[in-house]
């Protein structure tokens, strides 16, 4: 949808991409989802008032690699790491990767929501 800011949504698990589907959709967004990092490489994405949302998981690539990948492909989307995971492997994944959020799931929805906001 036109107008709408675009949040590119990683997660390799069903059930979690479709709950964060239906908020961010909520949340006035227009969401591109994803079940690997792999497919979202192949799609045509847009740096302008958009944001990536992905699961620390869902890859085997560290935060330094995701953060040269965007960058060789001149990609400057805010990312936004989620993560069932609250161990230091994922927290400096985030962190490498220069995150503009980190989240645990289960995921606080309107913390999320003003996470987004603020990386716009």
């Amino acid at each position: 949808m036109k107008g709408r800011p675009t949040i590119y949504l990683v997660d390799d698990d069903p059930s979690a991409r479709k709950g964060l589907k239906r908020l961010l959709d909520a949340g006035g967004y227009n969401v591109e989802a994803f079940s690997s990092f792999d497919k979202f490489l192949q799609f045509e994405t847009t740096d302008s008032d958009a944001c990536l949302i992905m699961d620390t998981r869902v890859s085997d690539l560290s935060g330094t690699e995701l953060h040269k990948i965007f960058a060789k492909k001149h990609r400057h989307l805010p990312v936004i790491f989620l993560s069932a995971h609250h161990d230091k492997e994922s927290r400096d994944k985030a962190r490498a990767a220069k995150a503009a959020g980190f989240f645990r799931k289960p995921i606080d929805g309107p913390a999320l929501l003003d996470a987004i906001t603020w990386a716009l």
